[in-house]
């Protein structure tokens, strides 16, 4: 089946690296993170044309990577306005690379695909020391935002409460109750716990706490420590991009003898071969699908970190047809490539859909970040969806404009392009409720009416007749004359 398992080595401290833009390569049967431990390990001892970026640190002067490319505070131009602050910036100021990637102050470990014994490692991004920050202030935009496939990011403004929210929204957090968790009744609050079962869970916990990716957020419950919660942000390029996606997650009495069980918020809709509307979550690493022993839960090895990178990646990925067994044979030729792209098609109109579902129906613990994200995110998705009315390939547009160069020769199908048509005004709609004011319909000035009444008629027929007397007295004159 498609691939089934991440292996990420024991954590150190965060890493800081993604990769936004996905690979042609083709899906691998095993993401193996081999190179983790050893990123860690070097962390802020990469040197760039023979010089080491950090020597500035010993002498006081503290480098930061500003408009994509590293710039110490002695280096700073004159009449450039520098804001210096030991908190990290607003989320409205951000660093972007010389490709336009958008730079995190914390992301995902470094992954290696490994597929018959060739691998192919991601690439990653070095993020200078952040104490204390540089931030470059831009000049405030005299244009008004507008909602055409030319729309701007609502990341561009000032930053907003929205956007300071998610800011401070931590990647790992506990909370009191889950009453509305899809495995609340399978437990009690009283219940004891074996100690292997209680050191393993504080394991996963500190390990989420130091190490999760920027698009993975997580909430565990400090009454009933078997339970957790889990959202991923879907990656851009993929049909799943700024989507949210709920998986509930409860750690079994044998755990970790057994893998934990996961549930899926899919709100009816089968957006994946490998997530079913009724929320069951194929995969090897929980023992739902078949895989060999190193794609299976390994009881002394397997973390909560590496199930949901594993479904991060290898499910929410850029073709997720091919996801399905059996069809990954046809990766490459016409007939494989042309339905991998009506599925991908038909599961961003799902992502839709379930945009507009977790709007309406947040899950516990993740209201505010619900609203918060899509209000930030909600220009984009609008820029995106008139894009693909336009004709532009699903997953081909991030915010700095399309994705692949090599999918530009494509387009959408007709019937696409209709149903983003049609189910994006059901969006934009939730949009506005969010408080989205660049999306809101603006009234039309009334029509000019110009009065015809009846007096008016008559003074105008009148004055016509005035003229022609007076036109044919004056001929007369000239005549007798």
């Amino acid at each position: 089946m498609d691939p089934d398992v991440v292996e990420i080595a024991p954590p150190l401290s965060a890493s800081a690296s993604r990769t936004r833009k996905p690979r042609k390569a083709v899906v691998p049967e095993v993401i193996d993170v081999e190179q983790y431990h050893e990123d860690k390990m070097n962390k802020g001892k990469a040197t760039q044309d023979g010089h080491n970026p950090f020597s500035h640190v010993a002498n006081g002067v503290m480098p930061m990577d500003v408009d994509g490319y590293t710039m110490v505070l002695n280096d700073i131009p004159t009449g450039v306005k520098v804001v210096m602050s030991t908190s990290q910036p607003p989320s409205g100021f951000q660093n972007y690379s010389s490709k336009g990637t958008s730079k995190s102050s914390r992301s995902s470990p470094s992954v290696s695909f490994s597929q018959n014994n060739q691998t192919m490692c991601s690439s990653s991004t070095m993020i200078q020391p952040q104490t204390p920050n540089v931030v470059r202030e831009p000049s405030p935009s005299s244009r008004p935002v507008n909602c055409d496939a030319s729309a701007s990011s609502s990341s561009e403004a000032v930053p907003s409460a929205q956007a300071n929210f998610l800011r401070d929204f931590k990647r790992f957090d506990t909370v009191e109750d889950f009453s509305d968790h899809h495995y609340v009744s399978k437990g009690k609050t009283s219940k004891q716990h074996s100690k292997t079962w209680l050191k393993k869970v504080q394991e996963d916990w500190k390990i989420l706490e130091n190490d999760l990716p920027d698009t993975i957020f997580v909430r565990a419950c400090e009454s009933r420590m078997d339970l957790m919660r889990a959202v991923i942000i879907g990656a851009e390029g993929t049909p799943y991009h700024d989507g949210l996606f709920f998986f509930d997650i409860q750690f079994p009495d044998t755990y970790p003898s057994v893998p934990p069980k996961v549930h899926y918020h899919s709100g009816g809709l089968r957006i994946n071969p490998n997530l079913y509307n009724c929320g069951k979550v194929c995969l090897s690493l929980l023992g739902t699908w078949t895989g060999n022993k190193r794609e299976k839960w390994l009881p002394q090895e397997s973390t909560m970190l590496q199930l949901l990178v594993s479904i991060q990646a290898l499910i929410l990925n850029q073709k997720p047809y091919f996801n399905e067994p059996g069809y990954e044979s046809t990766k490459g030729t016409q007939s494989g490539e042309a339905h991998s792209k009506v599925y991908s098609e038909n599961v961003f109109i799902l992502s839709l859909k379930t945009m507009v579902y977790s709007m309406r129906k947040p899950p516990k613990h993740f209201e505010e970040f619900v609203n918060s994200h899509y209000f930030v995110r909600a220009l984009d998705i609008v820029k995106a969806c008139n894009a693909y009315k336009d004709g532009a390939p699903v997953g081909s547009i991030v915010k700095d404009g399309i994705q692949d160069i090599e999918q530009t020769n494509q387009s959408g199908s007709k019937k696409f392009r209709t149903d983003v048509a049609a189910f994006v005004k059901t969006v934009v709609g939730e949009f506005v409720k969010l408080g989205v004011k660049e999306l809101e319909e603006k009234p039309k000035p009334p029509p000019v009416v110009i009065a015809n009444t009846e007096s008016n008629t008559a003074n105008r027929k009148r004055s016509r007749s005035s003229s022609i007397k007076e036109f044919l007295a004056n001929i007369g004159r000239c005549v007798f004359q």
